[in-house]
């Protein structure tokens, strides 16, 4: 039996995964300040509390798994130690109600305080759940973006949907939280738009209709977060400025349908986009026109796998270091330097076709990994001679940031 993993750490969001069959997609913490375990929080029963209390040196990751028709979120926690070993463990889990595609980690307060910590998630269903990671025993979603009214059947007809308003119509298949606007989620569906959601509100403040297919995935820009990226099953992607619902956007063309997308962030004006062939483009925006027909060309164009690469992400701390998954059950590491691709190193992480990759902010060499045998499995990049020699001197400067 085919399961599915996918891995989507906190401080990096993967934008999306197809459906192959059961599995698993994972979502790390930005940073320990924003995790609510490593909150001091008073607790009648110190026993329970002790045996969820979560250290300062542990990683936290989460889970969307779908096994024998049930789906739910896990709660990952990788422990740290001073000799080095570590040790992962289930700290607890979520059941929810519908086969989970994508992954968005939030901080926008829904409840009472300053900071939140919730996951939203998009599945087959049109509806997107924002589930509370500060509770345990959750049951229910903190708020649900669109969704499906009801659905009633005629005898002899066939069953209508009626749906809540500005609502997807369809599975729901690319999330993306804006950092800077905490409020704004953006989402990407089979129905072949993109919508903008007001988390606070629970409201959509704007449908982009600019695909003619399914859209696969959403990301912001890192330096200009009003700006938004979109790719689609109709060969495009699309740059919009969502703060003017008229502005009609800048369009490139790719030879496939697209699988992942993702913005430089150590260069405000690129992003890579992987395909459904096996090739990731790297696009200069600098270098397109405002008018949609247009067809600017790719800065590199690089054949990094056999089969679909349905994840790719950048190296938060070292630039032009790219990390792509592919359904050819291999995870690679790109030097993106000049525009001239280089491949680092090669890792085939048994973990079946690969479905979603992520790099981890704090830990920037660690790499999450999820696929088709529905495990979690992580690579510490430093481990691989070549990463190491090149990369190494990256390290005392990610612990000079963080001292």
């Amino acid at each position: 039996m085919m399961k599915k993993m996918m891995v989507t750490p906190y401080w990096r969001i993967v934008s999306r995964v197809e459906l192959f069959g059961e599995g698993l997609r994972t979502l790390y913490y930005p940073s320990n300040e924003m995790d609510p375990y490593l909150k001091d929080k008073d607790d009648e029963d110190s026993v329970d509390l002790d045996d969820t209390t979560i250290s300062p040196e542990d990683s936290v990751i989460i889970c969307a798994r779908n096994e024998d028709d049930v789906s739910h979120l896990e709660v990952w926690i990788l422990e740290g130690s001073e000799e080095g070993d570590s040790n992962m463990y289930v700290h607890h889990d979520i059941v929810i109600p519908a086969f989970p595609l994508c992954l968005a980690w939030l901080d926008c307060p829904l409840k009472e305080g300053e900071k939140g910590n919730f996951v939203a998630v998009g599945s087959m269903e049109p509806a997107i759940e924002i589930w509370d990671l500060d509770v345990m025993d959750e049951v229910q979603p903190s708020a649900v973006l669109g969704g499906v009214v009801e659905k009633k059947k005629k005898k002899g007809k066939k069953k209508s949907v009626k749906y809540k308003d500005d609502s997807h119509t369809d599975s729901v298949l690319g999330l993306a939280w804006n950092k800077e606007y905490r409020n704004v989620l953006a989402s990407a569906s089979a129905d072949k738009v993109v919508k903008i959601w007001d988390v606070a509100t629970g409201k959509c403040s704007d449908t982009m209709e600019h695909h003619s297919d399914k859209v696969q995935a959403v990301a912001w820009n890192h330096f200009v977060p009003q700006v938004l990226l979109s790719g689609s099953f109709d060969h495009s992607v699309v740059m919009k400025d969502a703060r003017i619902s008229s502005h009609t956007g800048f369009k490139w063309s790719v030879a496939a349908d697209v699988e992942s997308l993702a913005w430089d962030p150590h260069a405000e004006h690129s992003f890579v986009v992987s395909l459904e062939n096996g090739m990731v483009s790297g696009f200069d925006i600098r270098a397109s026109s405002s008018k949609l027909s247009s067809d600017p060309k790719p800065s590199f164009t690089l054949h990094a796998h056999d089969k679909a690469v349905c994840s790719i992400t950048y190296n938060r701390l070292v630039p032009n270091l790219l990390a792509t998954g592919s359904m050819d059950k291999t995870v690679k590491l790109w030097d993106l330097s000049n525009n001239q691709p280089s491949c680092v190193a090669s890792k085939n992480p048994k973990a079946g076709a690969v479905f979603s990759v992520s790099f981890s902010d704090e830990c920037p060499f660690l790499l999450a990994i999820g696929g088709s045998k529905g495990k979690l499995e992580l690579w510490e990049t430093l481990s691989d001679a070549a990463v190491s020699t090149k990369y190494g001197k990256y390290t005392n400067q990610n612990r000079s940031a963080q001292s």
